[in-house]
This record gives C-alpha cells, sequence and structure tokens, in this order.
C-alpha cells in the first residue's frame, strides 16, 4: 500500500512538473518588431510605424524611447490584454516634439510568456533615422515657356536636396522629371490638345525623401488653337473586308460588323492609349535625339493632328474619336524613316495602330509609326535618325496605304509639327537642354 501511494505521489509530482513546465513553456519565442520606413528621413507626412507581432500568448507591453542629443524620452507606453497577436502604432515625430537632425528609436516589447520566472520574453531592438520637416527649395532655371495648344514645353530646374519625386503637374497629369549629371532636373510637359486654356497652370512639384513637398509655379505664354473636323464615312464594305478580319480576334464574342467597330474604334483605342502611357513612364533618363525630328519622304498629309472625327454609317451618326497624329501617304509601301535616334521600345502588333513601332527618345519623349505592311526592327534595338524601320501599309484601323506617324510626351500626343520644326525645336527644346551642362 505504501508502495502504491510512493508511486502515485511520484507520478503526482512528475505530472506536477511537466505541467508547470509546459505553462512555463508554452511560449519561448519573444515578440518581432518591423518598423516602416526601414531607414533614411522622417517627417509628419512620412511617421515612423512600429508592427509588432506575437504568434504566441499575446503582447503584454510596449514601449517607444527616442533618443536625441543624448537625451532620451519614452514617447509611447502601453499595456495589452493577453492574446493581442498584432500592434501597430504610428509616431508622429511632430507631435512626439522632436527636433530636426537625427534620432535613435528602442523598441521595447514584452509578451505574456510565463518564461524568466513570469516576465514574459522581451524583445528589445533599435532603429536610427534623420528627421526632417523641411519641404525642398526648387529654382527655375529656363526663362521663357511658350505653349502651343496640343504642343510642348521644357522645364528645367534644381532642387535643393536629394528627392524621391520630380516633374510637373498640370490638373490631374503628371510629367515626370529626368535628373541630369549636371544635378539639375529636365522635364518634358504638354499643353493638352483638349484642355481648356484657363486650365492650363502647370506646377513644378518635388517630394524628398522625407515626403515633404514643394510645389512652385512657372512663367509662361499659350497659343490656343483650333482644330480641325473631318467626317468620315464607315462603309459595309469595310466594315466586312477590314473590320471583321481584322479585329475579330481582339472581341470574339461580337458578331455583328458594326458593332464590331464600334468596340475597336472605342474601347481598342483606349486601351491602346493607357498601354502608352504606361510605355510613356518607361523613358530613358537622357536625351538621345539630336537636332529636327524628320518628316517621312515626299508625304502628302490626308490626316491631321487633333482632327475631331464623325463616323456616319448609313447616313447616321455612329461615333466620335480625336485622330492624335498626322497620316502621311506617299507610295504604297514606302519606306519608313525613325524620326531620330533613340530606342525602340516596341515592334509588334498593337490594336488600332497595326503593325507598329515606337522609338523612346529619352526625357519621355517618343514617336510611333503605325499601320507598316512591315517592320524592320525588333524591341530593344539602337537605331539612328534616319534609319528605315518598316514600310508603309494599312494594317490596324487604316482605309488605305499611309503611316501614321505620333509624337508623345509622357504618353500624351502632342503636334508633331513642332518637332519638325528647327526654329521651334531651338528656342524651346535645345536652348533649354543647353542650361542642364551649364
Amino acid at each position: 500500500m505504501k508502495k502504491k501511494l510512493k508511486r502515485l505521489l511520484f507520478f503526482s509530482f512528475l505530472l506536477a512538473v511537466l505541467v508547470i513546465g509546459a505553462i512555463l513553456l508554452r511560449d519561448t519565442t519573444p515578440p518581432e518588431v518591423a518598423v516602416t520606413p526601414a531607414s533614411g528621413a522622417l517627417s509628419a507626412k512620412r511617421p515612423l510605424v512600429v508592427k509588432l507581432t506575437d504568434a504566441g500568448v499575446g503582447l503584454k507591453t510596449v514601449q517607444i524611447t527616442a533618443t536625441q542629443s543624448g537625451k532620451s524620452t519614452v514617447l509611447f507606453s502601453r499595456d495589452y490584454p493577453a492574446e493581442t497577436a498584432v500592434v501597430v502604432e504610428t509616431v508622429d515625430p511632430v507631435k512626439a516634439g522632436l527636433e530636426e537632425g537625427p534620432v535613435e528609436f528602442r523598441v521595447q516589447a514584452v509578451d505574456h510568456g510565463h518564461f524568466r520566472f513570469g516576465q514574459g520574453n522581451v524583445t528589445e531592438q533599435s532603429f536610427a533615422f534623420q528627421i526632417d520637416n523641411k519641404p525642398p527649395q526648387i529654382a527655375i532655371l529656363s526663362p521663357h515657356h511658350n505653349f502651343n495648344q496640343g504642343g510642348a514645353g521644357m522645364v528645367v530646374f534644381t532642387v535643393s536636396e536629394a528627392v524621391e519625386t520630380a516633374g510637373v503637374k498640370l490638373q490631374d497629369l503628371f510629367f515626370p522629371a529626368y535628373r541630369q549629371p549636371s544635378g539639375k532636373y529636365v522635364a518634358l510637359f504638354t499643353f493638352p490638345w483638349d484642355m481648356n486654356p484657363s486650365c492650363f497652370v502647370p506646377k513644378v512639384v518635388t517630394v524628398d525623401l522625407a515626403g515633404n513637398e514643394r510645389t512652385t509655379g512657372i512663367y509662361f505664354h499659350i497659343n490656343p488653337r483650333v482644330f480641325p473636323t473631318d467626317r468620315i464615312e464607315v462603309s459595309q464594305s469595310f466594315l466586312q473586308n477590314k473590320i471583321v478580319p481584322d479585329f475579330q480576334q481582339y472581341f470574339p464574342e461580337t458578331t455583328d460588323p458594326l458593332e464590331l467597330f464600334l468596340k475597336v474604334n472605342r474601347d481598342l483605342r483606349a486601351k491602346n492609349s493607357q498601354t502608352l502611357l504606361d510605355l510613356g513612364q518607361q523613358s530613358g533618363a537622357s536625351p538621345l535625339w539630336q537636332g529636327v525630328f524628320l518628316s517621312q519622304r515626299n508625304a502628302a498629309v490626308p490626316g491631321s493632328f487633333a482632327q475631331r472625327r464623325t463616323y456616319v454609317h448609313n447616313g447616321q451618326v455612329i461615333d466620335h474619336q480625336t485622330h492624335l497624329g498626322i497620316d502621311l501617304a506617299s507610295v504604297a509601301r514606302a519606306p519608313v524613316q525613325a524620326a531620330n535616334a533613340g530606342t525602340i521600345i516596341h515592334a509588334d502588333d498593337f490594336g488600332i495602330y497595326g503593325n507598329c513601332v515606337i522609338i523612346d527618345h529619352g526625357l519621355g519623349l517618343q514617336t510611333l509609326y503605325g499601320h507598316l505592311s512591315q517592320i524592320s526592327v525588333k524591341t530593344g534595338e539602337t537605331v539612328t535618325k534616319g534609319q528605315i524601320i518598316g514600310n508603309t501599309g494599312a494594317t490596324g484601323l487604316a482605309g488605305g496605304d499611309h503611316l501614321h506617324f505620333d509624337v508623345l510626351v509622357a504618353g500624351q500626343h502632342v503636334n508633331p509639327l513642332e518637332w519638325w520644326d528647327a526654329s521651334w525645336l531651338q528656342n524651346n527644346i535645345s536652348d533649354k537642354l543647353a542650361l542642364v551642362v551649364k
């Protein structure tokens, strides 16, 4: 009997030890700490975000301390109930009373674990940052900014510190600026063909590494323009012999030829336009072109820039669209020249443009060559001014053999006539680029 009692007491003791051990060792992993941003500068617009996680018994206490100039201040201290797995806290340096300059944050987190005689598991980490609440200073270097509606222009400026964003904002449009080896910034931007002149108020905007933003205006002069119109008859023959065979692949569920045309003219056109905007943000940071841009040799102009077109079928108006390039026609399958030096960023079928080549000339400037019968270059290839890149044709949404030529700035269509004009180019672009190297 005594042996059984002793054995029972032993097993009871062992069980108690195991239970206590299980309780004490249930969670021996300390909390994890992550901060955003991981390093760099902080400001009122870009505060410190601290995320703490504990996958075990949960967070118990969190304390955040800041040290500046040898003085430490507790900015945050809070207790949490058991099973609190995730905590996200934000430290605003301005509200915390921190000064400009370097600062070290120490984050201490304790969980509800029974390890260390009930004191819990502890994590303590330090992070170094720079407090910066001063926006960058902008100095405009280019003296004159003249814009034709539908045209382009350039601004040159400097910024007092490193920035993560720089460019020109125009209502809901943004045109990126490109930092040059001299440290100066260059931004090409447009006076959109469809913008009310009273709404054209461009602003140079910069955002530094701490999120501080500075905006400044520029002096400018504008020349409003009125663009031509045209009326295009959409025949049944065109629908059956052009639209159906060439575009059915894009909308296989659409069997009515007229409905298919409208989807192509509206939906596919809009999709292509979005792709051009995306490509416009992937331009090279330096100018690749030199001098005036070339036009197609001995070509007539059957379609002009920003021409508002009314489409008519069987006497009924069916659609309205704007032609945002220049059509150039000479002879069938005429060789097409690269308007200037650059890098091929597209050389393939491209929706309404058919076989299409797009050349990036740097600084957001690109040219597009549409409706080609043949493409003679490949994506990624570098081309020189005047190099043959293909032949004219009638692919895509074209009624006859010609070249559709576009000039784009950050994906926005501009009037090619300016880039063919040596005087305009010198006064508005080349002279400003000369400021960059001074």
